[in-house]
């Protein structure tokens, strides 16, 4: 896997957690975190519970496979925490 630190390759999906200090950090992430899938075209699943911050890459088309396609993204996610 690409060097990612927040995610892990399990069930033919990449699955990342992120923790922030509180509700409006985790839901700000999120906000980024839907620009950039707009911009992938790419969309993971979302799961946010007060703050913590679940995603979910997969790729529908290629059969619920990870692809190069998750792998940027993820990439592109991992980034916004270095902002």
């Amino acid at each position: 896997m690409t060097n990612l630190k927040h995610w892990t390759e399990e069930d033919n999906a990449l699955h990342g957690t992120f923790k922030f200090k509180n509700f409006t950090q985790a839901f700000g992430f999120l906000a980024q975190v839907a620009i950039l899938q707009e911009k992938h075209n790419h969309h993971a699943e979302i799961k946010n519970m007060y703050n913590r911050v679940e995603l979910t890459l997969t790729t529908h088309d290629a059969g619920n496979a990870v692809t190069e396609k998750d792998h940027v993204l993820a990439k592109a996610i991992e980034g916004l925490l270095d902002e």
